[in-house]
C-alpha cells in the first residue's frame, strides 16, 4: 500500500497497517536500509536528524507510546550495554505517559501471554493490541527478531513503529536510525528534548512520566503508577533497570 500526504510530494512507502495476513516485504516494495548518515522516514531515505525528529513527533503525539526495549540493553551483560541503557530512559524522560514494556528474551511465550508484562517477537501484535498502541520505538532488539516482529505488527495493526539499530537499520519500520551506539543515542534524546519544547509539550514537576501498565504497577511497583527514569541505575544487581522496564528480578537469572 502507498499513501499520499497533503504535507510531502513523496509517496510513503511503508505505513502502519493492518496490512493483512502476508503483507509484501519493505524489501519487495524496493526500500533497503538507509546509507551511513541517513535513516528512513515512510520507507524513504532522510538525513538522519530530520528523520530523528519526525521520529520525536510520532511518539510525542501517538496513542500510548511505548518503548520496547530488547536483551542488548535490558540486561547489563556489559558496561556498553548499561551505557546505553541510561540513554533510553534519557529518551524515556522526554515522552510524557510513555510505556516501556520490555522484550526480555526471544523464547515464544505458551500457554499464555502477558501482554502488559513482555512483548515477543513470535506474537508482537498481541501487546500491541492488548495496549492499544499506535507508535513504537524498538531499541537494543537483535536484528532478526527487530525484522520479524515489524513486519507481523504492520501486518495486523495500526502501529507507527521506529527502530533505533545498532547495525545497519530497518527498513520494515516507518521510521530507523543506524549505527546507534551511545553517541546517537544521545543524540536522538536532544531531538526529542527539542521537538518536545518546539511543541510546547510540558514534562511532569516531579519527572514521573513513565507509566506503568496495570500489571506492572500491580506486581512489580506495589501500585505505583509512575515513575521518573532518570532515577533508576542500569546495571545493579536487583535492578532498579529491571524494575523500571516492568519485569521481575527472577527473570534475569537466565539471561544477564
Amino acid at each position: 500500500m502507498v499513501v499520499k500526504t497533503s504535507e510531502e510530494t513523496e509517496e510513503r512507502i511503508i505505513v502502519p497497517g493492518p496490512a493483512g495476513f502476508h503483507p509484501p516485504s519493505a524489501a519487495q516494495l524496493g526500500v533497503l536500509p538507509p546509507d551511513t548518515g541517513y535513516g528512513l522516514k515512510y520507507g524513504h531515505l532522510a538525513p538522519e536528524e530530520q528523520v530523528m525528529e519526525e521520529l520525536a513527533r510520532m511518539m510525542l503525539t501517538g496513542k500510548n507510546a511505548t518503548i520496547f526495549p530488547g536483551p542488548l540493553v535490558l540486561w547489563a551483560w556489559n558496561e556498553h550495554a548499561i551505557e546505553k541503557a541510561k540513554v533510553v530512559f534519557e529518551i524515556a524522560a522526554q515522552i510524557p505517559d510513555v510505556l516501556i514494556i520490555p522484550m526480555p528474551d526471544y523464547r515464544p511465550k505458551y500457554p499464555k501471554v502477558e501482554p502488559e508484562e513482555a512483548i515477543n517477537p513470535n506474537h508482537p501484535n498481541l501487546t500491541i493490541w492488548g495496549n492499544k498502541i499506535e507508535a513504537c520505538i524498538f531499541v537494543g532488539v537483535h536484528c532478526h527478531y527487530a525484522n520479524l516482529s515489524l513486519k507481523m505488527i504492520r501486518a495486523g495493526t495500526n502501529c507507527c513503529t521506529s527502530a533505533l539499530c545498532a547495525e545497519q537499520g530497518h527498513e520494515d519500520a516507518m521510521f530507523t536510525i543506524r549505527d546507534c551506539d551511545v553517541n546517537q543515542l544521545r543524540r536522538v534524546a536532544q531531538a526529542f528534548k527539542r521537538v518536545r519544547e518546539d511543541m510546547g509539550i510540558k514534562l511532569p514537576e516531579n519527572g514521573e512520566n513513565v507509566r506503568f501498565t496495570p500489571y506492572q504497577s500491580e506486581n512489580v511497583h506495589d501500585g505505583k503508577t509512575h515513575a521518573n527514569p532518570l532515577l533508576y541505575t542500569p546495571g545493579e544487581p536487583l535492578g532498579s533497570a529491571a524494575s523500571a522496564f516492568g519485569h521481575k528480578s527472577e527473570h534475569m537469572q537466565s539471561e544477564a
